[in-house]
C-alpha cells in the first residue's frame, strides 16, 4: 500500500518535531546546539551551501536566496526539537527539513564517530488548525526547557516561578528571547508571517504564566 504524501499548504501553520532514534541524545555539546541553530538559518534557503566554507562571522550574511519557510518559534532539547513554521514556497517545509535533518545528521555522526540514523524516522508534523492552538504553541514550545530544572512541574506545579523565567531568559537554544516582542525579527525568526498575539513583553509573560499554572490544574 502506497504511503500518503503529507501536504503542507502555503499560508498554513505546522508544529514540526522529531527526537533521537531510541530517544538518544542528539545534542551532546554546546557546539552541537550551535550547529543546529546555524542550520536553522542556512537550511532555510534555495541556495546550496558548504558549511565548512562559511565562518561564524559570515554565517548570517550568507546569501540564502529565497527562504523556504517562515519560522515563528523553535526549541532544542537534549534528545528532541520543536519548530513552528509556515511554508513560503511549494514543498517548502519538506525541502527545509530534508536539508536540516541531513546536514545535522552528517555533522553529528562524523563528530561523534557513529553510523546509522540519528533521528527517529522522518520528522513529525501537526497541522495547526485553529487560532487558539497556534497561540498556545508559542508557549508550549518555549516552556519545554522548564523540564530541565523542574522535571515534574506539569504534575506537581511550579516550585519557583522566578527561577523558571530566569532560566528561560538565559536558555540559549530556543527562540524565547527572540519572541519577547521587543525583538520580533531575527535572522532565524520571521514573526511577520504569524499573527501578532502579544504587543508587549508583559502580555507574553502573562500568557506563559497562565500555561505554567494551567498544567498543574
Amino acid at each position: 500500500m502506497a504511503m500518503r504524501k503529507v501536504s503542507f499548504a502555503e499560508g498554513e501553520f505546522y508544529h514540526i518535531y522529531n527526537r533521537g532514534n531510541s530517544r538518544q541524545t542528539i545534542f551532546v555539546t554546546v557546539t552541537d546546539y550551535k550547529r543546529f541553530v546555524a542550520l536553522l538559518y542556512l537550511a532555510n534557503s534555495t541556495n546550496p551551501f558548504e558549511f565548512r566554507e562559511i565562518s561564524d562571522r559570515e554565517l548570517f550574511g550568507f546569501n540564502r536566496g529565497e527562504q523556504l519557510v517562515a519560522i515563528g518559534a523553535y526549541c532544542l532539547m537534549p534528545n528532541h526539537f520543536h519548530i513552528l513554521a509556515t511554508p513560503l514556497v511549494e514543498d517548502g517545509i519538506v525541502k527545509f527539513m530534508r536539508k536540516l535533518s541531513t546536514g545535522y545528521s552528517m555533522y553529528f555522526n562524523k563528530k561523534h564517530h557513529r553510523t546509522g540514523a540519528l533521528f527517529e524516522g522522518k520528522f513529525k508534523s501537526e497541522h495547526v488548525d485553529s487560532d487558539n492552538y497556534l497561540k498556545y504553541l508559542f508557549s508550549y514550545v518555549h516552556l519545554n526547557p522548564v523540564k530541565l530544572i523542574q522535571s515534574k512541574w506539569q504534575q506537581e506545579g511550579i516550585t519557583n516561578l522566578q527561577e523558571v523565567f530566569t532560566y528561560l531568559d538565559q536558555y540559549q537554544y530556543s527562540s524565547y528571547i527572540d519572541n519577547q516582542i521587543t525583538r520580533p525579527e531575527t535572522n532565524i525568526i520571521n514573526r511577520s508571517k504569524f499573527p501578532e498575539y502579544f504587543t508587549t513583553k508583559k502580555e507574553y509573560d502573562n500568557e506563559m504564566n497562565e500555561w505554567l499554572k494551567y498544567s498543574k490544574d
